[in-house]
C-alpha cells in the first residue's frame, strides 16, 4: 500500500496549530454545555451524565464507523467526550463527596491504566498510529478519561486552590506555553509532549468556561450559559468551515 493510501486511512486530524485552538474551544464548550443541561436545566449530575453518556456511545460509533476522516464527526465526538467529561466529574467530586482532589487522583490513575494498556497491547500511544477499530477505541476511551480529569484539575485549582478562574487560566496557558517550547527547543518524546498537551487544554478550557458563566461575585462574568455555549459552537463551525484540516499522517 503506497502513502497517499495509507494517508486516507487516518481519522484523527493532523495536529496543528488550528488543532489546539480549535481543542480549546471544544472543551470550552464542554464545560459551559454541560454545566446548561446539569445546572440550568437542573437536571442534576447524573441524569446529565446518562444523556451525555448515550450521546457519546452514539459519536464514537460513527466515528469509529467511518470511512474516512471527516472534521464535523470528529469534533462533535471531542465535544461529547469533553461534555460527558464536566458532568461525570461534577457527580464525582460533589454528588458522591470524592472532592476535587479525590476525583483527580481515582480519574489519573485510570487514564495512566489507559494509556498503560494501549501501549502494552498495540505498542504506541502515538495519535499517527490511529488507524483501526482497536486504536480508536483505546484513543478515544483515553480522551474521555483525559477530559474528565482536566475538569476535575480545573475545578480543584480555581476553587480548593483558591487561585480563582483567571488565576488558574493563567497557571494552564504557562503550563501549555512550557510544552510548547519543550517541542521546539528540546528533543522530548512528542507523543507525551502530546498527550501532556491535550490534558492540560481540558482544565483550560474549564476554568475558562466557568469564567464565562459563573456569577460576577464569584469572579466570572455571568454570561448565560446557553449564550456562552452557543458563541463557542459557533466558533468551532466556522474555524472547521474556514480551515480545512487535514488528516494526520500515518506512521509506516
Amino acid at each position: 500500500m503506497n502513502t497517499e493510501d495509507k494517508k486516507t486511512l487516518s481519522k484523527v486530524p493532523e495536529v496543528t496549530f488550528i488543532f489546539w485552538i480549535t481543542k480549546i474551544l471544544a472543551t470550552t464548550l464542554g464545560e459551559t454545555a454541560g454545566d446548561a443541561v446539569s445546572m440550568s436545566m437542573n437536571l442534576g449530575y447524573l441524569l446529565s451524565t446518562g444523556i451525555f453518556t448515550i450521546l457519546f456511545v452514539i459519536a464514537v460509533t460513527a466515528q469509529i464507523s467511518a470511512k474516512k476522516f471527516r472534521p464535523a464527526l470528529y469534533w462533535t465526538t471531542i465535544i461529547a467526550t469533553t461534555t460527558v467529561g464536566t458532568t461525570l466529574a461534577d457527580f464525582a467530586d460533589r454528588s458522591l463527596g470524592v472532592g476535587y482532589a479525590g476525583g483527580a487522583a481515582i480519574l489519573f490513575v485510570l487514564l495512566m491504566t489507559s494509556l498503560f494498556t494501549w501501549h502494552r497491547a498495540l505498542g504506541s500511544v502515538a495519535v499517527n498510529t490511529v488507524s483501526s477499530p482497536q486504536t480508536e477505541t483505546f484513543y478515544w476511551i483515553t480522551i474521555m478519561f483525559s477530559q474528565t480529569l482536566g475538569t476535575a484539575l480545573g475545578d480543584w485549582t480555581a476553587d480548593t486552590a483558591n487561585l480563582g478562574y483567571s488565576g488558574a487560566a493563567m497557571i494552564f496557558g504557562v503550563m501549555l506555553l512550557i510544552v510548547t517550547l519543550a517541542y521546539y527547543r528540546t528533543s522530548f518524546s512528542r507523543t507525551l509532549l502530546f498527550w501532556t498537551a491535550f490534558i492540560l487544554t481540558r482544565p483550560l478550557g474549564a476554568v475558562v468556561g466557568d469564567f464565562l458563566d459563573k456569577p460576577i461575585s464569584n469572579g466570572g462574568l455571568a454570561l448565560s450559559r446557553y449564550t456562552a455555549s452557543a458563541c463557542l459552537l459557533a466558533l468551532i463551525v466556522v474555524g472547521i468551515a474556514f480551515f480545512p484540516q487535514r488528516p494526520a499522517k500515518l506512521r509506516h
